[in-house]
């Protein structure tokens, strides 16, 4: 049994309980309605969330509550980003605060938020729920600390990769113990699988970096180069700032300017970037975390078809654009 047939049914039925017009939102920046958005997506926290539960021999009928809370909570994060971020386009359409105003698209997500709360505390599992109420909080620091970087020009490699392993490993990590958890986990291994997932959240998001920059739009859903065009400070970007060679340096000139770079000068950005070392150090730090997440797999010791499975999952992670 997987996510299309266990959690989408689920997950559609949980939004339906919202009230207009926040559930117009939601269902919107889903794809339950005016395309496929989330129904052709790999919904990888809900996938992880069941694989948790696997990996300690549990039901994974059990731990479905905990993957709707999961992807809602991702969601919510997706919609108020793309707010902060102004970015228009969410998997090929317009972002959901384009479609319907920025003040529907922020309630929406609010909602999202409070119904993965609701939905998980109906399972009556505390540690569970506390192990969500800790990633939301997790996720908090780690947005707040990007929202910060866009207006500091002396970020370090170190302080990205703290931001990373909140704004997405902390996710990835509560997916896995949640689903641990409902499974009928000890709290040690349950906290075993947390750590793997975020390793791979790391991983993850030092992989979307290098999309961001050098992804296809068809397989991304937004614009090809439109990280670099922002001038945001991803971890490619980062390593390349910090590379003493003079394609660091022209970089960093670049990046500096008042002015938004023209699409010539964004061509000439993405190649600097590359040049000075960038896509090789985020591809070599993504490889790094998916060998520490490796580890802490092995400690949770689960059965070989279990740790295949999550094994799988980590791959596709940082290779899901080859």
């Amino acid at each position: 049994m997987d996510v299309d047939e266990l959690v989408r049914p689920a997950l559609r039925q949980a939004v339906a309980t919202l009230p207009e017009p926040v559930r117009q939102v939601a269902d919107y920046h889903l794809g339950l309605s005016g395309g496929s958005a989330v129904a052709a997506g790999k919904a990888l926290r809900s996938a992880l969330v069941l694989a948790g539960c696997r990996a300690v021999g549990g039901d994974v009928r059990r731990a479905v509550p905990g993957a709707v809370a999961v992807e809602l909570v991702h969601e919510f994060s997706l919609l108020h980003d793309d707010v902060i971020d102004e970015d228009r386009v969410r998997r090929h359409r317009p972002a959901a605060w384009v479609r319907f105003g920025t003040g529907q698209a922020v309630l929406a997500g609010d909602a999202m938020w409070a119904l993965a709360l609701r939905t998980l505390s109906q399972t009556h599992d505390a540690a569970a729920l506390e192990v969500l109420i800790r990633t939301l909080t997790d996720l908090m620091r780690g947005q707040s600390q990007d929202v910060a970087f866009a207006n500091r020009g002396d970020i370090t490699v170190e302080e990205y990769r703290s931001m990373a392993e909140g704004k997405t490993g902390a996710l990835l990590g509560g997916a896995c113990a949640i689903g641990a958890l409902l499974g009928g986990s000890s709290a040690d291994r349950a906290e075993e699988l947390g750590r793997f997932g975020r390793h791979l959240g790391i991983a993850f998001q030092c992989a979307d970096d290098v999309l961001g920059i050098w992804g296809r739009a068809e397989r991304t859903g937004k614009p090809v180069g439109s990280d670099i065009a922002a001038r945001k400070k991803t971890f490619p970007v980062l390593a390349a700032l910090a590379h003493p060679g003079e394609a660091g340096r022209s970089l960093a000139e670049m990046y500096h300017r008042p002015q938004p770079p023209s699409p010539q000068e964004c061509v000439l950005m993405t190649d600097l970037v590359e040049r000075a070392g960038g896509r090789i150090e985020a591809e070599a730090e993504a490889e790094t975390q998916i060998g520490a997440a490796l580890a802490c797999l092995d400690r949770a010791e689960p059965g070989p078809a279990a740790r295949a499975e999550l094994a799988m999952i980590a791959s596709w992670a940082v290779r899901r654009d080859r």
